[in-house]
């Protein structure tokens, strides 16, 4: 096991972050109690020394935020991270590299796990033994933080290893720039108005229901963010989709619906049903997108068939290169922003993929 050092006046250590030309992150949250997920535990490699950093001491960390998103990361399948730090912070890190992307670059699975990379490139088996831990209880059981600290113990050696592998293949700007997608905030903003994307069931609602569907969605969505409760505390997805077929007009229609606690049909009742009610007033054209015709069908198989034979060339993952939603948001709307058609794939297949449109 690794050694590590647990601070719990995070800006004590900003001094030592500050200046680094990279660290290895991490994080531990829970978020099955809350719509945003609760930092409990930043864990840090520089190089030297591994830190287990408390955020829930309730000491200031103004200047340790400065240090750490000062210094570029490097992570493991970090969008999420990435979102938690975000949140809690409000600010974005200068930079990050993420091994799950660089990796899958150099032919690894695109999906491949932190243990998984640790065992291929330096032939060390991590034991993952605390993923269900509950990391907001104090004081932390050492075994955590021995596991924490042993999830980034390998991220600076990690980094080394596929970046020098990536710069000789001319790769490690495709790294970096899919690193870099992850840092857009676009990602891991709330919108209301795009909850209905959400409820998969509402796809094929049209019309009256399709509208009540969205306004539902969004109101659920508020409920969430105000009370910081997640969206199935405030209202299952079941019960809105039986909401927006029925759609009850009154309290009494409405407590005949299932799945809804009285408790919530007595707080928000009525503005269930003005909701509803708005929606049925709505005559504006809600429709599902069209389902793809015969010519689309032919010509996205003819793009995976193009998508699979260059990553073969690349010996990547045709996932690698362009996911099949990829490839579809590029039939249905050609003008709209593609990252097929922006940065390394660009060059190694938009350019291909425009023709064949």
């Amino acid at each position: 096991m690794p050694e590590f050092k647990l601070v719990e006046d995070p800006n004590s250590l900003a001094p030592e972050l500050t200046g680094r030309p990279r660290l290895g992150m991490d994080t531990e949250f829970v978020r099955e109690k809350t719509f945003f997920a609760e930092l409990c535990l930043l864990q840090l490699a520089t190089g030297e020394r591994i830190y287990c950093v408390d955020p829930l001491t309730g000491a200031d960390m103004a200047d340790f935020w400065d240090g750490f998103l000062g210094t570029p990361w490097v992570l493991h399948s970090g969008r999420q991270d990435v979102e938690v730090v975000y949140q809690t912070a409000g600010r974005m890190p200068c930079a990050i590299f993420d091994t799950q992307i660089a990796a899958g670059l150099l032919g690894h699975p695109p999906q491949m796990g932190y243990a998984s990379l640790v065992k291929a490139l330096f032939g060390v088996d991590i034991e993952k033994s605390h993923t269900r831990a509950d990391w907001s209880q104090r004081p932390l059981p050492t075994a955590y933080l021995q596991y924490a600290a042993e999830d980034v113990e390998y991220l600076l050696p990690a980094f080394t290893e596929l970046a020098g592998a990536l710069e000789d293949k001319g790769r490690l700007a495709w790294a970096e720039e899919d690193s870099a997608q992850l840092l857009d905030p676009a990602l891991y903003d709330t919108d209301p108005a795009t909850a209905v994307d959400r409820l998969k069931a509402a796809r094929n609602l049209r019309g009256k229901h399709r509208a009540a569907a969205a306004r539902l969605a969004a109101w659920r969505e508020n409920e969430a963010l105000r009370a910081n409760r997640p969206r199935q505390w405030i209202a299952k997805d079941a019960a809105l989709m039986e909401l927006a077929s029925r759609l009850p007009v009154n309290i009494g229609e409405l407590t005949r619906i299932g799945g809804l606690p009285g408790g919530l049909v007595r707080r928000t009742g009525s503005t269930i049903t003005q909701l509803i009610a708005e929606a049925i007033a709505d005559d504006s054209d809600y429709s599902p997108p069209p389902a793809p015709d015969d010519v689309q069908r032919g010509l996205l198989k003819n793009m995976q068939r193009r998508v699979a034979r260059r990553a073969e060339e690349l010996g990547i993952a045709a996932e690698t290169v362009a996911s099949r939603k990829d490839l579809s948001a590029l039939i249905s709307s050609p003008e709209a922003p593609s990252r097929l058609l922006d940065g390394w794939r660009r060059d190694v297949i938009g350019e291909e993929l425009l023709g064949l449109l």
